[in-house]
């Protein structure tokens, strides 16, 4: 199964199954993530900039194409609750405008 690693999470590794989304494996490890909407893809709230793999990510689901058009999701970035990882491994980071508080990031 691919991993998703978080860089910015002291390089956590998580473990994406096969059509979960990356939202879901972070909340199955106990990982609080940010997600205004619940997880529905009607905000950006929930996203990851990819920093390699993006190859590996499945298609852009109508949510984050829209956001896409909008300017609101750039290419290098996904929606957390929208996207999977289809063949292959995956790093990212948690953008500095949706950090939570009460998490510890890392550089």
């Amino acid at each position: 199964m691919p991993i998703l690693t978080v860089q910015n999470l002291a390089d956590l590794k998580v473990t994406v199954a096969a059509g979960q989304t990356l939202l879901k494996a972070l909340q199955a490890e106990g990982i609080d993530w940010m997600h205004a909407c619940g997880g529905k893809g009607r905000c950006t709230t929930c996203r990851i900039i990819v920093i390699q793999g993006l190859e590996h990510f499945g298609p852009l689901t109508d949510s984050e194409k829209r956001y896409r058009s909008n300017h609101r999701l750039k290419d290098n970035e996904r929606l957390a609750c929208q996207c999977t990882l289809t063949d292959g491994d995956a790093a990212g980071k948690v953008p500095e405008q949706t950090k939570l508080p009460h998490m510890n990031y890392s550089s």
